[in-house]
């Protein structure tokens, strides 16, 4: 995109790992999570000049009753239930120019879960 001379948005996949520590998963993962928000904030400051915006925000890979249990507290908070088009929908914000003054933030779509379990 810099060599091209062309602006955009990369939006980078990271997991609610990336604002909370735990005890379910390894804490290498954890920690990369941790760095991937650190990777997104300085790439957003050194291709911002470039007109290039750099943001994350978190991807599902697990089945739709697993994510209903794990966010089940936090339904219970917002009343609904997190689904994969919530999260769709925030990375093509993140994406389409009705962000286009967004950079460098890590967009958590996880109904108040982070917040919770913090």
């Amino acid at each position: 995109m810099v060599e091209k001379k062309t602006r955009g948005s990369i939006v980078c996949t990271t997991s609610v790992a990336s604002v909370i520590a735990g005890t379910v998963v390894p804490h290498g993962y954890t920690a990369s999570k941790h760095a991937l928000v650190g990777l997104i904030r300085s790439a957003a400051g050194d291709l911002g000049k470039h007109g290039i915006r750099v943001n994350g925000g978190y991807k599902i890979k697990m089945e739709a009753s697993e994510l209903e249990e794990i966010f089940s507290e936090a339904a219970n908070l917002k009343g609904i239930v997190l689904k994969a088009r919530h999260v769709a929908e925030a990375a093509l914000f993140l994406a389409s120019d009705d962000s286009a003054y967004v950079s460098g933030h890590n967009l958590l779509v996880d109904g108040g879960f982070s917040v919770i379990k913090n």
